[in-house]
């Protein structure tokens, strides 16, 4: 390989580089430093230099660098555009790096398909071609220490270290007090990254506006036809989910007005978002209707979008109310979050349809699809009151399993499936399980997973203050790293 060397801002002195040799860790560490300084120019106001920062980042080689890696390693990278071009190879992965140029840069239309919703609609999803994906990725990484430091404390979707579960523990920080709100307004905005205005967009979202007003304008193809965008962000774009960051921040200071002094809490507001869906607390119901709902409809007006009418409404915490999954109620007192009935319904008749499609499959090749899936499922549930559901959860599927088992073998009687396809663990004399063969050739059992298995742990929600681009938060979020990893979760990782 040639030698090669780079700065930060300049291209390489050579053409020549081998993908698999790129120092990562270098590359990453440059970009967070440089992310840091444009999150420390937003925390002192000073938004002239943030601009020249986010400029510099954006013609970096390690930023390029990054952004491919990012668009090329994820999930959706074997999905093309409308060229139908993926990036497969080490050189192809090169070439886009030194391809990702502002200047003489066109978006091409976006390749416009629907994946079908729970309540059976269709949602429409638009894919960008591979390098306008690598060019959101390359300004989302100077857009996101903005969104991150400018954002709303109680907003958790689509950002770094942010989870469904610590939204849900704010609802048990809001809520699960003797002298906590009664009410609750269940929000859901209508077709939000469909609605977005643009122009609020172009005004508002500090960042490139030639590059942004191409991504917004770009249209999308369907049937063989080219449709404008006249408004909204796709759904599928890579700087989307910071987009709507960016655009539903300051809902929670519009609420605030509510209270007569912000360190009064007697008239017990409150707001949790996560992405499209949020909770609004209150001590009565008519200040949810009276002053809370106008003050959200103004905010989203402003911005282009309304309240879905069919989906917003307000609730008693002794009646409950699902968000993010979980079901949020008070049983006599008590504050209990559990997984939804509806998640619960869903999730048993996706298995009972994986294993209907699987008839005639290898044992262990159905032991395998179904660990991936319950261990999924119950360490999403993990952190709430789900044992009672794991354990009619494990034996709604342990007979789904037997019927299986005794359609594959209707001559056989119960005892001879028992022994061919169950054994004894421990205290469980019915462990569905497949006999493997390890590197050595020697046998091992390989077993159902059950999610009653999976220990139910408290989640530690994040700081609502918190900012992984903020240097006196290192030692924090390196302490958060270390404490997953022990309990087997994933860390939610920056880069």
């Amino acid at each position: 390989m040639t030698a090669v060397t780079h700065s930060l801002s300049g291209a390489s002195s050579s053409q020549k580089l081998d993908w698999q040799a790129i120092d990562w860790p270098t590359v990453q560490n440059e970009v967070r430093r440089m992310q840091m300084r444009i999150a420390k120019a937003i925390r002192m106001k000073r938004y002239g230099k943030a601009k020249a920062l986010q400029r510099l980042l954006t013609c970096s080689f390690y930023a390029k660098l990054l952004a491919v890696k990012r668009v090329a390693g994820n999930s959706g990278a074997k999905t093309p555009g409308v060229d139908r071009v993926t990036w497969k190879t080490p050189k192809q992965k090169m070439n886009a790096v030194f391809d990702l140029k502002r200047r003489g840069y066109q978006t091409q239309p976006l390749r416009r398909i629907y994946i079908p919703k729970r309540n059976g609609k269709l949602r429409p999803l638009s894919i960008p071609t591979m390098r306008c994906r690598a060019m959101q990725a390359l300004h989302k990484l100077g857009l996101e220490p903005i969104a991150e430091t400018l954002a709303d404390r109680h907003s958790y979707g689509f950002r770094p270290w942010r989870s469904t579960a610590d939204a849900n523990e704010q609802c048990y920080c809001a809520l699960a007090g003797k002298n906590s709100a009664q009410w609750i307004l269940e929000g859901d905005i209508k077709s939000c990254f469909d609605k977005i205005d643009h122009d609020w967009l172009l005004a508002n979202v500090p960042m490139d506006k030639v590059i942004l007003r191409k991504w917004l304008k770009a249209g999308y193809v369907e049937g063989g036809d080219l449709h404008e965008t006249m408004e909204g962000t796709p759904q599928g774009g890579v700087i989307s989910p910071c987009l709507l960051t960016l655009t539903l921040r300051g809902m929670e200071a519009a609420l605030m007005t509510i209270r007569r002094k912000p360190s009064n809490y007697s008239n017990k507001v409150n707001l949790i978002v996560y992405a499209d869906d949020f909770v609004v607390t209150a001590k009565s119901k008519e200040m949810l209707e009276t002053q809370v709902k106008p003050i959200l409809e103004s905010f989203l007006k402003e911005r282009g979008l309304t309240l879905s009418g069919e989906k917003t409404k307000i609730t008693h915490i002794e009646e409950g109310f699902d968000f993010l999954g979980f079901n949020v109620r008070k049983y006599k007192g008590k504050f209990l979050s559990k997984p939804s009935k509806d998640r619960v319904k869903g999730f048993l008749a996706n298995i009972r349809d994986l294993i209907k499609k699987n008839r005639t499959v290898k044992t262990e090749v159905l032991i395998q699809l179904l660990n991936s899936r319950i261990s999924g499922w119950a360490n999403y549930y993990r952190h709430v009151a789900a044992k009672d559901t794991f354990s009619k959860v494990d034996d709604d599927i342990f007979w789904t399993i037997w019927r299986w088992a005794k359609r594959r073998h209707p001559k056989k009687g119960r005892r001879w499936i028992r022994k061919k396809y169950f054994r004894t663990k421990r205290f469980d004399r019915w462990t569905f399980f497949a006999t493997m063969l390890d590197e050595d050739r020697k046998p091992y059992c390989l077993d159902l997973v059950r999610a009653s298995g999976i220990p139910i742990r408290r989640h530690i929600k994040i700081q609502a203050e918190a900012n992984p681009f903020d240097p006196k938060y290192r030692a924090y979020f390196a302490d958060r790293r270390t404490s997953k990893r022990v309990s087997g979760s994933d860390p939610h990782l920056i880069f």
